[in-house]
């Protein structure tokens, strides 16, 4: 436990680094960003006055490094700032109840991508040199290769408008244990399997090429040769060993499977993180544009932290490193 707690801590040190240097370019687009955000808020028809006045309330003619303190300062504290788009509201308002929202169903989808993509993989590689092999996986190559923005409008199309099964968009949340979430309704089917479905083929392909070097390894031949049943020697020897590596990709997987919720919420109308970065995007709200990078930031080393952790309980040789080191 020791060599673990070590090697958790020398990973945490990181995220501030990480953060500040993020935070550092971040604010930097935001202020040298070709469009004047303050003539966007002042509006078309402000004059000079109105604009200098607004630019001066805001701190924004002192020296960048004394607005880069101050904004800074603020943010650790969950204070972005007040929203262009919404006037007379503060960002993290929004921001916040946006990202449980987008937290909530990719969590589920990120699951499901694994629990089925892992055993879709192990089966293919079992079963490899017959037609069961690449029959499977063509199957979740065709689903990957479709577009979410072809995607959505056909399934639809073909639950909604003709089928009558899920409702066109939205997102209708309810209190569980003084949780409000809007997993359980209808309308969080449509993202959820569709999303899960193009994710499925990436996990699936790389745990085959995995379990198929696996079984080529000494260890599962002399397993094998003591007349262990096939079922035990895929269980415990290939599949721990072929997950490893399969660890490395479950951050990125949640960092990818955020990007596509841009498109997921906004054609789909879900009030989400995803959502409100392309509005903001749209609007040249730059002060939001810089809190959604800071924290999406910050989630993209969290889902890389657990997966380091996950890296630990995995290969005990991680913790025995982890704890020569310490």
């Amino acid at each position: 436990m020791p060599g673990l707690a070590a090697y958790i801590l020398r990973r945490l040190l990181w995220v501030p680094v990480i953060l500040f240097l993020v935070s550092m370019v971040t604010f930097a687009l935001g202020r040298y960003a070709p469009s004047d955000y303050v003539r966007l808020q002042a509006g078309p028809r402000a004059n000079p006055e109105t604009v200098e006045r607004i630019r001066e309330e805001r701190g924004l003619n002192d020296p960048v490094y004394e607005q880069y303190t101050r904004w800074l300062g603020n943010a650790l504290q969950g204070d972005f700032g007040e929203s262009t788009r919404y006037r007379g509201v503060e960002i993290s308002d929004i921001l916040f109840d946006r990202i449980w929202v987008t937290l909530q169903y990719n969590i589920v989808i990120l699951t499901l991508v694994f629990m089925l993509g892992i055993p879709v993989g192990t089966f293919c590689a079992v079963k490899r040199g017959t037609w069961v092999d690449p029959a499977t996986m063509a199957v979740f190559l065709v689903l990957a290769a479709v577009p979410v923005v072809v995607a959505i409008p056909i399934i639809q199309w073909l639950f909604t408008v003709k089928l009558h099964i899920f409702p066109t968009t939205g997102w209708q949340t309810r209190e569980i244990l003084g949780v409000e979430t809007g997993l359980l309704s209808k309308e969080a089917i449509m993202p959820i399997t569709l999303l899960t479905l193009l994710g499925v083929a990436g996990v699936a392909r790389y745990m085959r090429s995995q379990v198929i070097e696996v079984l080529d390894q000494d260890y599962v031949r002399t397993a094998r040769s003591k007349g262990l049943e096939e079922a035990v020697v895929i269980s415990r020897h290939v599949i721990r060993n072929a997950l490893l590596p399969i660890v490395t990709i479950m951050g990125f997987a949640l960092a990818a499977l955020v990007e596509g919720s841009i498109i997921v919420e906004t054609l789909l109308g879900i009030p989400g993180a995803g959502r409100f970065a392309f509005e903001s995007v749209g609007a040249r709200d730059y002060d939001a544009i810089m809190a959604i990078v800071l924290l999406g930031s910050l989630l993209f080393m969290l889902g890389n932290l657990m997966a380091d952790i996950a890296y630990a309980f995995i290969d005990p040789r991680i913790r025995m490193s982890g704890r020569s080191g310490s």
